[in-house]
């Protein structure tokens, strides 16, 4: 498994340059639009621009987008480009579309043909994840508003929805709050838990399925146990560690949604017409990469936050008295709970061109070009 995982990094990180080349700047997109949902691996700034939201859920400290193009902090839960930035790149965009809120009210029908980014940093599947941060958008609050841009578009949106990307990582959120090596909920059930994040994802797949979309790109929940975080605190007591040394209840639940969402999507791809789906077990591609931490000839410092704080493995938050890495490279983590620009970028590799080892039943680029 140690050599599996160095040589994924590798072929990831060669496959991502060569598919940039052929992306961006390389002619007309692959698909019309893209429209995200999802967390903070996802949002592009739509947190920034809700008034409760508390400081801890926002990126706006200096730190966030340092390698990004403005060199400025833009929302993104990242040293530079997100996930949503890397898979629209290798669609043919510049980036993400833009966050919804940060769009004037005349601005977001014109937004509509090359899509939008409703993700929102701490939000989940239940409505009640992310109430710690004072006021994040739910994934039902992004459909909703979803929905409502659909009716104001009228008849002529279908066309333009069901040949669009629906790009979608959510469920982390609810597993951190959940499993919380801190507080460790009473009487757990998981079985019943998972079957509530489930339910609930297949509700807002089909009311999505209901306003026209047909191609959805669905990104699991990865290793939640093993982000700085989560080891810190099951450090801090003395909590259950895996064979990564990170805390095994999260991790446990990560593996058990996927196979439960893998199901629920092949039921779905099999009742609804024409419907088409990717999904990443991003569990599964996450532990190819903590077995040896290889890529590009070296080892990624795979426990510690780049950004970090005073806490263990850098816990803290990313703000101007956190110390940055000189190399960012190195890190798969870039603040207690983010990836770095280049760990998102393998996985955004790996999404749309993995022949079947980690992304199935087909990748993204098989699915838009469907």
């Amino acid at each position: 498994m140690a050599g599996r995982g160095g040589a994924f990094a590798l072929v990831a990180l060669c496959m991502l340059e060569l598919a940039l080349l052929h992306g961006a700047g390389a002619g007309e997109p692959l698909v019309p639009a893209m429209f995200v949902f999802g967390d903070s691996t996802m949002d592009v700034g739509n947190n920034n621009q809700l008034p409760d939201c508390k400081p801890e859920c926002r990126a706006d400290y200096p730190q966030y987008g340092v390698d990004h193009p403005s060199h400025a902090p833009t929302g993104r839960f990242s040293n530079g480009y997100n996930l949503a930035d890397q898979i629209a790149q290798l669609l043919g965009f510049k980036e993400s579309p833009p966050a919804f809120l940060s769009l004037p009210a005349g601005g977001i029908i014109p937004h509509m043909k090359d899509g939008i980014n409703f993700a929102s940093g701490g939000s989940g599947l239940q409505n009640q994840t992310g109430d710690h941060c004072g006021g994040v958008y739910s994934m039902a609050d992004q459909l909703e508003e979803f929905k409502l841009v659909v009716m104001m578009m009228g008849n002529g949106s279908y066309d333009l929805i069901s040949r669009s990307l629906f790009f979608i990582s959510v469920g982390s959120n609810d597993l951190f709050e959940y499993a919380d090596a801190k507080n460790p909920p009473p009487n757990r059930n998981d079985t019943a838990f998972l079957k509530c994040l489930v339910d609930s994802y297949r509700t807002y797949l089909q009311e999505l399925y209901a306003l026209g979309a047909r191609k959805f790109s669905i990104v699991s929940p990865s290793l939640v146990g093993c982000c700085p975080s989560q080891r810190a605190a099951a450090l801090e007591h003395h909590n259950d560690f895996d064979e990564f040394h990170c805390f095994r209840p999260a991790n446990n639940l990560s593996k058990q949604l996927y196979t439960l969402l893998a199901s629920t999507l092949q039921d779905l791809g099999g009742d609804l017409d024409d419907m088409h789906y990717s999904i990443c077990d991003s569990a599964g591609m996450a532990e190819a990469v903590f077995a040896t931490g290889g890529a590009k000839g070296h080892n990624l410092v795979v426990d510690t936050a780049c950004c970090a704080g005073p806490g263990p493995f850098g816990v803290g938050l990313c703000n101007t008295s956190a110390t940055l890495c000189p190399s960012r490279a190195d890190f798969l983590f870039w603040d207690s709970f983010h990836p770095t620009e280049y760990a998102s970028g393998l996985a955004a590799s790996a999404l749309f061109n993995d022949p079947g080892e980690f992304v199935r039943p087909i990748n993204v680029g098989q699915l838009v070009a469907l």
